[in-house]
């Protein structure tokens, strides 16, 4: 098999993968969007409920995208604080982790079983049995696209070509931040990049330090969407949370490069397998990040709102 081959068979093994949260969450907004606005609404009456409404909101939506533009919404309209709108960004993005920690695991002996349910219930007619199949398709169809993943990984890891250009690629850090960045926003997924970089280093095409890099990358990337989608058609205000949220990941990100000969140190002596140990470090990035903003958020806040001042009479 080429490497053109397998690298358009990677491509569309993303398009799937896609295509399945796409499902998932048609399908879940439209059998509990209005019940999960509401509950996000009240959920914001402090910044603790707001992390773990965050942590909630993606983990069913699986998209931190979504659950942003949702409160985006609200902070814009000047229904929640500042501050209670960034703790729920905090809890958003742990909880795409929590999706990368289940993926993580062989569960592609679902698929089917998901994928034929989901068409039963799909073709009941009723409204409610249709959405459920919504989700369960897409369910299945993120599962298949993940078992694809490792099978189209399997040949590349073995061509020599192939693992002489990443090889040369593995040393520059930097370039798979962006790299990682770059693909996450074209994806628009952090979850499908974050897959990839663990598919890599578990065939051993990339070492653990090079999938990391990647992985800051889509954990920038994943902020950089936000802000694109987020900010049309609003004033500055309306900016704060989508900037905020990629100012946080810019920290983090910066943070770790700083510290990456040390990090890549640590790494090697960790005794896991290579893909949990990327799953392990995207958790761990995220849950440190929202430990750190966590206490700082009302004057993050503040500093926000002089940045981007709303216009005269709002």
């Amino acid at each position: 098999m080429s490497i053109t081959w397998i690298l358009v068979s990677l491509a569309g093994a993303v398009a799937l993968l896609l295509w399945g949260v796409h499902m998932v969450q048609t399908g879940v907004q439209r059998a509990f969007g209005p019940s999960l606005r509401r509950w996000l609404a009240t959920a914001l009456s402090n910044r603790f409920k707001a992390f773990a409404a965050g942590l909630g909101v993606t983990a069913v939506l699986q998209s931190s995208t979504a659950t942003g533009l949702m409160v985006s919404g609200f902070a814009a309209a000047g229904l929640v604080s500042l501050p209670a709108a960034l703790a729920v960004m905090l809890g958003a993005n742990v909880g795409t982790t929590l999706i990368v920690q289940f993926l993580a695991f062989d569960v592609s002996m679902a698929a089917p079983p998901l994928i034929l349910l989901g068409l039963i219930a799909f073709r009941r007619g009723k409204a409610a049995w249709r959405d459920a199949g919504r989700i369960l398709i897409g369910l299945g169809l993120l599962l298949l696209a993940l078992h694809q993943f490792l099978a189209l990984l399997a040949p590349l890891s073995t061509d020599p070509t192939a693992r002489e250009i990443l090889a040369r690629l593995a040393p520059h850090i930097v370039f798979l931040v962006l790299l990682g960045a770059i693909l996450t926003v074209a994806a628009h997924s952090s979850v499908a990049i974050v897959l990839l970089a663990m598919s890599l280093a578990a065939h051993g095409v990339l070492p653990a330090p090079a999938a990391i890099a990647m992985v800051l990358g889509a954990n920038l990337g994943s902020a950089v969407n936000p802000v694109l989608e987020g900010t049309r058609g609003r004033d500055r205000a309306g900016q704060r949370l989508p900037f905020g949220n990629l100012i946080n990941r810019l920290v983090g990100v910066a943070a770790c490069l700083l510290a990456f000969p040390w990090l890549a140190q640590g790494l090697a002596h960790a005794n896991l397998p290579a893909a949990r140990l990327v799953a392990g470090f995207h958790t761990a990035f995220n849950l440190v990040l929202a430990l750190l903003f966590f206490p700082w958020l009302s004057a993050y806040g503040g500093l926000l709102e002089r940045w981007f001042p709303a216009r005269t009479g709002e």
